[in-house]
């Protein structure tokens, strides 16, 4: 059996992050993943994704933004083979197209069944992110089987889908984004409306990124926040890669009709709650929460003269009638499109590290097992952590945790 210090599991940002780490800290390693570099971005996104950051937020560590546009958004196939490049100017051991089958103990480290062979290790990185697997609710099984199912991860092109109406069920961004897209197509989409955060592009002449930034939110620390998990589940922003607005009011706009959440599908009707206004307003609120603070810190700084004022979204408007009830029998609806959010996948991790909801148990990315650790998750150790922005200080952080442990100054992983 092959050995190994320590093993990274996924050639994305996140395991290209803490691999450059441990180069530094002078720990050996391989990154193994199951496709190319950065596999995920080549292959389970959308052809005109953009990057939702822009790019000067997009450095990794070593590297920032190699261009010449910072406040464009970048595509992501360029990501993509800017990510490659990356792992070969740090000089990444990426063991490429090596699937993981399983993961278990050994009382001092680990042993990995892969396609490549068996591997041993004594610590552990789970870098395959937060996005591994799209969620797609248990009442999709009662769809009609004419009805074309798809998800953000098998949706490529709207050219692609049938003639006639989609339903997209999540407002999130990439629901959002799509139910754009496929509405410009000729198709007659609808928005099923659920939880969702609503934010503008750019507000007093800045993106919402660099406000984000400047206030400190996105590195406010998993230990500071009063209700972890809800934080955790916060549902992405309603934004796209570009100035145009892809809110609730800009997609009615270009003609898609907006229903409350997809509740259950039953007699071959789907059928919607009546939260729709709720669930607007609820989102409203936070974001002009959130102007609040910008505004404040440009007022108590006294620059209200030095930007542009005040350009508040309106609030969401409400469709005079929301039906509760649409036949998916009738041929208006011709796919469906589960934009209903991401779950990591760690199937293959025979270790009890799971809480009782399947949900890894972890400690701002230190895992409940010794010598395991864990990258690119929610609100993982700061709420940037899922992002681009947020892998480099994660990483130095947890191998710092990590090469501590190897030397026998940390005898726990809690």
């Amino acid at each position: 059996m092959q050995k190994v210090t320590t093993v990274i599991i996924g050639a994305g940002q996140s395991g290209l992050a803490m691999s450059r780490e441990l180069t530094c800290c002078g720990v050996d390693h391989v990154v193994l993943d199951r496709g190319a570099v950065a596999n995920a971005w080549r292959r389970d996104r959308w052809d005109s994704l953009r990057l939702l950051t822009p790019n000067w937020a997009n450095g990794l560590p070593g590297a920032q933004y190699p261009g010449s546009y910072p406040d464009g958004y970048m595509p992501v196939a360029e990501f993509a083979r800017w990510l490659d490049a990356y792992a070969n100017m740090i000089d990444a051991p990426v063991q490429r197209y090596t699937e993981v089958h399983r993961v278990s103990g050994t009382g001092t480290g680990f042993n990995l069944e892969t396609s490549s062979g068996p591997l041993g290790c004594r610590t552990l990185v789970l870098a395959s992110g937060a996005c591994a697997r799209p969620y797609v609710p248990s009442l999709s099984a009662a769809v009609p089987t004419r009805i074309l199912q798809t998800t953000p991860a098998t949706y490529k092109r709207p050219h692609d889908l049938p003639p006639g109406g989609v339903l997209v069920v999540g407002a999130s961004a990439s629901g959002a984004q799509i139910a754009r897209e496929i509405q410009t197509s000729g198709r007659p989409v609808t928005l099923a409306v659920g939880w969702h955060t609503r934010l503008p592009r750019t507000y007093r002449g800045r993106d919402v990124e660099w406000w984000l930034d400047l206030l400190g939110i996105l590195d406010e620390r998993f230990d500071e926040v009063d209700d972890l998990q809800r934080a955790r589940r916060t549902p992405s922003p309603q934004l796209v890669g570009g100035p145009e607005p892809v809110d609730l009011n800009a997609l009615q706009d270009c003609g898609i009709e907006i229903v409350g959440r997809l509740a259950d599908i039953r007699n071959g009707s789907a059928l919607f709650s009546g939260g729709l206004a709720n669930a607007c307003v609820s989102a409203d609120l936070k974001m002009n929460r959130l102007l609040d603070a910008i505004d404040g810190w440009i007022e108590e700084r006294g620059m209200g003269n030095e930007l542009p004022p005040p350009d508040r979204p309106e609030p969401v408007r409400l469709p005079a009638t929301q039906p509760l009830a649409r036949g998916l029998n009738d041929g208006t609806i011709h796919t469906i499109v589960w934009a209903t959010g991401y779950r990591p996948d760690f199937s293959w991790l025979d270790l009890p590290v799971f809480d009782a909801r399947g949900r890894l148990r972890h400690h701002g990315g230190v895992v409940a097992a010794p010598g395991l650790y864990a990258m690119g998750l929610n609100f993982m150790r700061r709420r940037r952590s899922h992002q681009i922005s947020g892998v480099g200080g994660d990483a130095c952080e947890l191998s710092d945790h990590l090469h501590a442990y190897l030397n026998g100054r940390i005898e726990t992983a809690a």
